[in-house]
């Protein structure tokens, strides 16, 4: 789709949209979340006989240049809303009323009222329209990944395209370091895992006692098998928080006997999957923030007379966790 030029639309959180303004959101190195159904990995149109779907690719016999990026979507598919914000149109860019003639802009990246306060350089956000789709509503809050609308019917107008999502920053930035998915990180590398116990807010891992060690590889079943997970210290009856975003599956039962203990769930997300047992849940299913309420801890006492209560912390991959968990001290 050739270039187009829109005002930007306005904002509720007058103040916000005043600093976006002065400091172009799309200058921040994350990544969106999938925009269209079957395409995961926000593929990008190469060429055909209408042109190349890329930024800066030429448009009306290289006169002008494209100043978005065509991300391919069959007709019909759902569309997803790469980050939160809020909505504004209709967009039109053909403005004949065509087949394909609609769109919606996206700006901010989730809770922009509550972030009027910061200085305006750390305010994080984006500003986005994506067209040649139809919307599911103009206007009002969307979150990151909800259903944002369909692709409209491209073939209908132009027989033969790759049928696509035109996506345009509103700054005419490039999109496509945002649009190529993060490559998820393994839970050896980089991320901080928030304190996963009330009480214990540097995720202080279980010494030794008459029961056995709390450390990765620690000897079990009197030396014949290893401990494959951690053990964070825990308080019978403690909040228990998420380390991370993600989401929930379970019940996940570890003795299989029904005792007192034997309750726990799984989280998967952020580049991550850890077993947290021992644990009763508020729910086994659903998304959950980093540093939510995940539950509280059971009683351990009950089962184990004399045993440092813990958390048991287990990586779905059986690979230490404890890096993960130490970069939660001083948080």
């Amino acid at each position: 789709v050739v270039e187009f030029s829109l005002s930007f639309f306005s904002f509720p959180c007058e103040v916000f949209t005043k600093q976006l303004d002065a400091h172009p959101p799309q200058q921040q190195h994350r990544h969106w979340a999938q925009i269209c159904s079957g395409n995961p990995t926000n593929r990008i149109r190469g060429c055909d006989r209408y042109g190349c779907g890329s930024f800066g690719a030429d448009r009306h016999g290289g006169k002008e240049k494209h100043a978005g990026v065509d991300v391919i979507c069959s007709d019909g598919a759902t569309v997803y809303a790469p980050f939160s914000g809020q909505l504004s149109g209709p967009i039109r860019f053909f403005h004949n009323g065509n087949a394909i003639d609609d769109g919606v802009q996206i700006r901010g990246s989730g809770n922009c009222c509550f972030l009027t306060w910061l200085p305006a350089p750390s305010l994080p956000g984006y500003c986005v329209k994506l067209v040649c789709i139809h919307p599911i509503r103009y206007h009002g809050q969307i979150r990151r990944g909800q259903q944002l609308g369909k692709m409209l019917p491209m073939q209908k107008v132009y027989p033969g395209i790759t049928s696509h999502i035109h996506v345009e920053n509103c700054d005419h930035s490039d999109p496509t370091h945002l649009l190529t998915p993060a490559v998820p990180p393994s839970p050896q590398q980089d991320e901080r895992w928030a304190a996963v116990c009330a009480g214990n807010p540097t995720n202080e891992i279980r010494g030794c006692d008459k029961y056995g060690c709390g450390y990765y590889g620690a000897p079990r079943r009197s030396g014949k098998g290893k401990h494959r997970a951690v053990d964070v210290i825990c308080a019978d009856g403690a909040t228990v928080y998420a380390p991370f975003s993600g989401q929930l599956s379970g019940p996940v039962k570890f003795f299989h006997n029904g005792n007192a203990i034997d309750d726990g769930v799984q989280i998967r997300g952020s580049g991550f999957c850890v077993k947290l047992l021992c644990i009763h849940p508020v729910r086994y299913n659903g998304a959950i923030s980093k540093g939510q309420v995940l539950g509280r801890m059971l009683p351990m006492q009950r089962v184990f007379p004399g045993i440092t209560s813990h958390i048991h912390i287990e990586n779905c991959d059986h690979s230490d966790p404890t890096s993960n968990l130490e970069r939660g001290k001083g948080q």
